[in-house]
């Protein structure tokens, strides 16, 4: 599942079949379905020409990403509203610098640094300022999830790698200091503080979700032939069915309440399940989606077992804390999307 939806957020659809059965035919679109939620057009360049990649929005209007310098030496990560720029941090292009996992909580936003020389650092922002927090990562584990990097309770935590391949739980004060780290065996990931799953490596998917607080754990329903995740509240089931086609399925972690989400030439557009608790993301196939690697996006709402569909052609899927992006357009000259999830009516 998580190749699917590293795919898909590439527009990169390869060896497709063909168009097959699917559910729900005509859904609305989500102008019909949900006229009050905050959606956003975003041009694909800076005012300065250079080309810009948000990597976080805190709302559908405002988000964080990179752009080069007009002169192409400088690599910067920006927060770019409707009205105006401002530079968080800008690293040599020579150093090969890239900022990963970035998220954010209230007035705080926080991400992994990577520079060739400098290695991995954990930093913060805020109204005023950037900050290096720690440069104790460890070998940083990424899943393309908005649980990659987790705040909560004044902490920033994330997974990485120990020396004998199993996984390491670290948190750190977003004010500094030493960094906690609890080793288990196992390839675990965050699913939403305190919340780790497993099954990173199985091809079976997750099997346990385990509380990194407490130490509850709960075994989850697995389906033979099928590759389940889950998050706290739900799991997803993919599986194909004997005609060939997918099938994508969600149910609590225990097994209950099982029900098909979508069928046919389908697939999942991001890794993380069930996104705030209340919409799954996924994607239907079209003819065209192996030439332009874009495809018809879609969210089904849960609580009212109805599908909308958010753009009939897009590429470059991306979810993060209630805010879900794409492009629409080839890859040359396109505009890219956004749609708060947070602001559709309904129980959060």
């Amino acid at each position: 599942m998580a190749l699917a939806a590293a795919l898909l957020s590439s527009g990169l659809l390869l060896g497709l079949p063909a168009a097959g059965p699917s559910r729900d035919e005509t859904p609305a679109p989500v102008a019909v379905a949900w006229p009050t939620a905050q959606r956003a057009a975003l041009p694909a360049t800076l005012p300065d020409g250079t080309a810009y990649q948000p990597i976080f929005f805190t709302d559908a209007a405002t988000s964080v990403g990179t752009a080069p310098s007009p002169d192409g030496k400088q690599l910067r990560l920006l927060v770019r509203t409707e009205a105006r720029l401002r530079v968080l941090r800008s690293l040599p292009s020579a150093a090969d610098p890239s900022f990963q996992a970035l998220t954010g909580s209230g007035a705080t936003l926080a991400w992994i640094e990577s520079t060739r020389d400098g290695g991995l650092s954990l930093w913060t922002a805020d109204a005023s300022r950037a900050r290096r927090v720690t440069t104790d990562i460890g070998t940083f584990r990424s899943y393309r999830s908005e649980n990659d990097l987790v705040l909560a309770d004044g902490q920033a935590h994330w997974t990485a790698v120990d020396r004998s391949g199993g996984t390491e739980l670290r948190s750190v004060a977003l004010s500094g200091g030493p960094v906690s780290v609890r080793s288990t065996p196992g390839s675990w990931r965050l699913a939403g503080w305190p919340w780790l799953v497993d099954g990173v490596t199985d091809t079976r998917g997750a099997a346990v979700l385990r509380n990194a607080d407490t130490g509850e754990q709960r075994r989850i329903t697995r389906t033979p032939q099928a590759a389940t995740d889950c998050s706290p509240d739900y799991c997803r089931v993919v599986s194909i069915d004997d005609d060939g086609w997918s099938r994508i399925e969600l149910m609590r972690p225990d097994g209950s309440g099982r029900s098909t989400i979508a069928e046919g030439d389908v697939n999942t557009a991001v890794v993380d399940v069930a996104p705030l608790g209340r919409f799954e993301i996924w994607v239907r196939i079209g003819s065209n989606s192996d030439l332009t690697g874009n495809a018809e996006l879609l969210v089904h709402e849960i609580a009212t077992n109805r599908t909308v569909q958010i753009s009939p052609d897009a590429g470059q899927i991306t979810y993060r804390s209630g805010v879900l992006w794409w492009t629409a357009g080839n890859l040359t000259t396109f505009v890219r999307h956004s749609l708060d999830l947070r602001t559709i009516p309904g129980a959060p």
